[in-house]
């Protein structure tokens, strides 16, 4: 997305009367290590290790963070392709953690999600009536007027033409691709999608195109969202809420505009200062400097103890390494996992906050 297609950000949605759509608890997915003859495990990759957030309905929230810090995961998890190892997930108040395939199957009319690679996620054997229409076949539901004429209506809906009923997937772009993908997802009328970085493997010029058609649909059809994404400018477009994620946790949670503003986290700020700004008099009017972080990500095998962002941060002090942090409120809808969060309490009184770029 260019920043002149980014400038006009449209305002958060109010939530005073949202009420909570998805709840997740004490979330953690383990892939266990086996090694040797016998095939013993003899650790795990802490992929997910303990998350809480609520997406409220009609809400969006954006997901960001690294690569490897476990944003895609925790998306499987929330639409049961993937077994928790632990916490709970509840959906509209039905505790989902550990349902069957069977059980699931009625939930998945409520739930859906796009994939990530427009690619690999559609059958280039089928063709794409074939495709958009399978929900259908699979909830065994026959929609008012036939099969065809709502995957044609469907693909109307996703700005594709209804003749392309009968094309296969090699005949389309990647926007294309993707457009057929968020179709399928749209066919039962669901009232949440998971969206795993959406447009990360399309061109630029076509990034903005979904996104926007994403922004339609949800006002269309009243749609909520956990859009997962790495692009910050994206996640600034789109989302209501925003949680960043580090090494398998929840680091920070904010309304949009108080996140980019006034981030709290080291981590969050670091990422926020990243963000490429074309005039250089605006990056220096504006106060951010570049912040580069030291060292590599650790190893979510073995992560370090107490914070675990510890290992990189230039304010880590000794609690740091021996108690972990809570994701706490720092101030109204704004919660942070840091023991000395920038702009806190105790910073404005010293006036300490990000150093200057390493």
């Amino acid at each position: 997305m260019t920043d002149t297609q980014a400038a006009t950000i449209p305002a958060p949605t109010p939530a005073p009367d949202r009420q909570p759509l998805l709840r997740v608890t004490g979330l953690t997915r383990h892939f266990p290590i086996h090694s040797g003859l016998l095939r013993r495990q003899t650790g795990a990759v802490r992929a997910v290790d303990g998350i809480d957030f609520t997406v409220n309905a009609g809400e969006t929230l954006g997901v960001v963070g690294e690569s490897g810090c476990g944003k895609s995961t925790m998306g499987r998890l929330v639409t049961r392709l993937d077994e928790p190892t632990g916490g709970t997930i509840e959906f509209e108040g039905t505790d989902i953690t550990h349902l069957g395939v069977g059980a699931m199957r009625p939930l998945r009319r409520d739930i859906q999600m796009i994939f990530q690679d427009p690619y690999s996620s559609l059958n280039p054997r089928h063709t794409v009536g074939t495709i958009v229409g399978a929900p259908f076949r699979l909830q065994k539901a026959e929609p008012a007027g036939g099969t065809k004429k709502a995957v044609q209506e469907l693909l109307e809906l996703c700005g594709l033409s209804p003749e392309h009923y009968n094309r296969y997937p090699h005949e389309f772009s990647g926007g294309q691709r993707q457009r057929i993908g968020i179709a399928r997802a749209l066919a039962l009328r669901p009232r949440m999608i998971v969206a795993d970085e959406p447009v990360s493997a399309l061109d630029v010029s076509i990034q903005a195109q979904v996104v926007n058609l994403l922004d339609d649909l949800q006002r269309e059809l009243g749609l909520t969202y956990l859009i997962i994404a790495h692009d910050l400018s994206v996640v600034r477009h789109v989302s209501d809420r925003v949680a960043v994620m580090y090494l398998g946790k929840i680091v920070e949670i904010a309304d949009r505009d108080a996140l980019y503003s006034s981030p709290m986290h080291p981590y969050t700020t670091a990422l926020m200062s990243a963000v490429p700004v074309p005039d250089p008099r605006r990056r220096h009017s504006g106060g951010r400097e570049r912040i580069l972080l030291k060292g590599d990500v650790p190893s979510p095998i073995n992560p370090p103890s107490g914070c675990r962002f510890r290992t990189r941060c230039w304010k880590a002090q000794e609690i740091c390494a021996t108690q972990e942090p809570p994701l706490a409120v720092a101030s109204a809808g704004h919660q942070v996992a840091c023991h000395f969060p920038e702009r806190g309490p105790e910073n404005a009184a010293t006036g300490d906050g990000a150093p200057a770029p390493a």
